[in-house]
């Protein structure tokens, strides 16, 4: 077995059964080719660590904004649990280094790889909750996830792209962003989606993500970007 001793370092959490770190780090794609592994893939614990960490960040929301309304709480919320932010955390602990995964899927670094991390984060959570309960799991979320509240706020990042975009093109173009799935691929389980967003006829931008809702983001936040530097060209 894998020697987890400098990752449960990393982390802060020893595990007292270590099979259930063992299953939050693998992926499906690698029990496909080793049929005979010795534990589950992380999905059913990728359901529990997502539930978990919506309720310690609700929770640490709650208790640190309690004259905000539910309205910027829960886009607080959404800014701190997408995958591309998860994703993020889970290079913070270097959890790609750990993971269990096909010879395909470990060659991928796209984005692909990022949705793969940011739900073998949340399994991870899940994981710390079975092992040793909620008070180990919010300690975990709080030294590594929360502390890009900061961030968020400054770069106002919990603003919805689309809102923003279409506010933005309606007053610029008087035009209304319409979105369109391009492509979709991946098994089902793990589907990626492809989104085109038009302007008029105009393709101005693509996303893409682990939903169509999460790929339309995307692609609104690209046009928001391409809108902010042609207003800040010389």
């Amino acid at each position: 077995m894998r020697d987890f001793l400098q990752f449960e370092k990393k982390i802060g959490v020893k595990f007292k059964e270590k099979n259930l770190l063992k299953e939050a780090l693998t992926h499906r794609s690698y029990i496909n080719e080793n049929p005979s592994w010795a534990v589950p893939h992380n999905e059913r614990l990728e359901f529990l660590g997502d539930a978990v960490l919506e309720l310690v960040v609700s929770q640490e929301l709650f208790v640190m904004f309690p004259n905000y309304a539910e309205g910027p709480l829960t886009s607080f919320r959404a800014a701190l649990v997408n995958y591309q932010m998860l994703a993020q955390v889970a290079k913070d602990i270097e959890l790609g280094d750990s993971l269990f995964l096909s010879k395909g899927e470990a060659k991928d670094k796209g984005r692909a790889r990022d949705v793969i991390l940011a739900n073998a984060l949340e399994s991870l959570i899940g994981a710390i909750y079975s092992d040793q309960g909620y008070g180990a799991s919010r300690k975990f979320v709080n030294k590594f996830v929360m502390p890009y509240l900061s961030e968020i706020k400054e770069k106002e990042l919990y603003r919805d792209p689309k809102s923003s975009l279409q506010e933005l093109v309606q007053e610029k173009l008087k035009l209304t962003p319409n979105y369109k799935v391009l492509k979709e691929f991946g098994p089902d389980h793990a589907k990626t989606f492809v989104v085109g967003l038009y302007l008029g006829d105009k393709l101005a931008a693509t996303g893409q993500g682990p939903s169509k809702q999460e790929a339309e983001v995307e692609a609104a936040r690209e046009t928001l970007k391409q809108f902010k530097h042609a207003v800040h060209k010389p």
